[in-house]
């Protein structure tokens, strides 16, 4: 397999899925601003996809990809289609009942993870309302991460970087088509993420039959696989609580700050997501599996040297992302979301929490690569303990930047500490993920690093200028139109880029060199 031809795969499909994704902010945006409304969609559909995040995409992929890697490598289909069936029907039980129980219990959670809406009634009655209708969406995806690590195991990554399209076309539908024709139109959001999960449920059905994995139910706790992977669970469910717990916080901190501070964090976190499912999630795809592998096969230079690669890459195409939304942070939001009901003190609090986000987005993106290669190694409690750590620091910060801190003092509106807590934080993280590899000698890198470094702050700075001065006045991006703004950002980025890998060029890298096969 071609690493960097399944990376452009997953990146391509990814980047169709984050463009959807976009267009579906930016109609909410148009259609219901930052308010009352988009707080209280925000908190409900926050709750299931922070479960999916949990339960089934987090914990449950890093302890499932390894074993079934292991099972197709040394004892073949028989046992796997085996142990598939025992864990889905397992998962997907228990899912189940955690989404009967979050329909039930609605009311107790919107009290614990946004107790500020508790002081507004109607946005409080509104919020559990969404939350009943969004909350089986984790069982719908619980079940697609199966079938993604089945299939990414197998190395058919086409289908599972496909199907968040059809979430986001699933959102965008409801939004134009259905909207009008509710009491509160925001209902109709609630609905897309139900009828979403549905549809990408639906489109895995097909793939897993083509290479005979389809599950079938039959329920053993006494296998021994399953039995593998709950014990790999139950640490891993901590380590990746430790992130979601800490989105939870902060979330819970954002109902008390003002109305629409959840909403800017929304759009910021939006507008991040971007490069972190495009390189971030793709990374961590292909990686996973193709480091069980290695590790199931004692190939520890082979891993190694994969590693070195993922974090080359990722470096060179995260840094000037990260660059790019610091510079540009008000065009972005600007040309993307200001219209309609969204407004330019809108765009102007979303800025605050996109520059301060886009400090750690290094950080966030080389979490993705480095903890995989823990648990390939099926070693999950190293990466829990350095969450644990990161999440304490996340929350000692939250305190300096809201009540000890004036960030206004910085130029920044009280929600971007958040924001600036979670960038650092991941930035700890992985600095200790990093530092543990090397100390078990998992990881040597490979000799140049010194100079790929040097090289590329040379082609960051050089782009940075570039942005910087092609970008104009912040106010122009306030009152121009939204075709002026289009056309602008198009250039600006354009050049930006030209800039960054013509120096690239100039002083030696091609793509050659980047190219892998394992």
């Amino acid at each position: 397999m071609k690493l960097h031809k399944a990376l452009a795969t997953i990146s391509g499909l990814t980047f169709v899925s984050r463009i959807l994704g976009l267009v579906r902010e930016i109609l909410i945006a148009n259609l219901f601003g930052a308010g009352i409304f988009t707080d209280a969609f925000n908190v409900a559909f926050r709750l299931p996809n922070l479960l999916r995040r949990l339960f089934a995409e987090g914990a449950f992929s890093q302890a499932f990809v390894p074993i079934l890697s292991e099972y197709k490598a040394q004892r073949g289909d028989a046992a796997t289609r085996l142990l598939v069936n025992h864990v889905a029907s397992l998962l997907g039980l228990i899912v189940l009942l955690i989404s009967i129980l979050g329909v039930i219990g609605a009311p107790w959670l919107i009290h614990a993870t946004a107790g500020g809406f508790a002081n507004q009634p109607e946005k409080f009655a509104l919020t559990v309302e969404l939350t009943r209708i969004t909350f089986p969406y984790i069982f719908f995806m619980a079940m697609v991460a199966l079938s993604a690590g089945v299939l990414n195991t197998w190395s058919r990554f086409a289908i599972p970087a496909f199907t968040p399209v059809l979430l986001n076309l699933s959102f965008i539908a409801m939004a134009l088509l259905a909207a009008p024709h509710f009491e509160q139109p925001v209902m109709a959001l609630a609905w897309g993420a139900f009828i979403g999960g549905a549809l990408q449920l639906a489109l895995q059905i097909p793939a897993l039959a083509r290479i005979g994995m389809l599950p079938r139910f039959s329920l053993s706790t006494a296998d021994p696989g399953v039995m593998r992977i709950l014990k790999l669970m139950g640490p891993a469910t901590l380590g990746v609580s430790v992130a979601q717990i800490s989105l939870l916080i902060n979330t819970a901190f954002a109902s008390w700050l003002p109305t629409g501070s959840v909403s800017w964090l929304n759009y910021a976190d939006r507008l991040m997501e971007f490069p972190m499912g495009i390189l971030g999630a793709a990374l961590g795809t292909i990686l996973l599996p193709s480091l069980s592998k290695m590790k199931a096969q004692n190939d520890a230079q082979g891993f190694s040297a994969t590693l070195d690669w993922g974090l080359r890459v990722a470096l060179l195409l995260t840094a000037p992302c990260a660059i790019g939304m610091m510079v540009l942070a008000v065009p972005l939001a600007a040309t993307l979301f200001q219209h309609g009901a969204f407004k330019a003190a809108d765009t102007l609090a979303t800025q605050s929490a996109l520059l301060t986000y886009s400090i750690g987005l290094c950080g966030l993106i080389l979490v993705k690569i480095l903890a995989p290669a823990f648990y390939s190694r099926q070693d999950i409690r190293t990466p829990l303990k350095y969450a644990l750590i990161s999440l304490t620091a996340t929350q000692l910060m939250n305190i300096l930047f809201l009540r000890v801190l004036d960030l206004e003092d910085f130029g920044l509106l009280p929600h971007a500490g958040l924001a600036l807590s979670i960038s650092l934080a991941a930035t700890l993280n992985a600095a200790l993920l990093y530092r543990g590899l090397r100390r078990c000698q998992a990881f040597v890198p490979h000799a140049g690093w010194s100079t790929f470094g040097l090289k590329l702050l040379c082609a960051l700075g050089v782009m940075g200028c570039v942005l910087y001065f092609a970008m104009g006045s912040q106010t122009d991006w306030l009152k121009q139109g939204t075709l002026w703004r289009i056309l602008h950002l198009a250039w600006v980025m354009g050049i930006g880029g030209a800039a960054y890998f013509a120096v690239l060029f100039a002083l030696g890298f091609r793509p050659a060199d980047f190219k892998r096969r394992v």
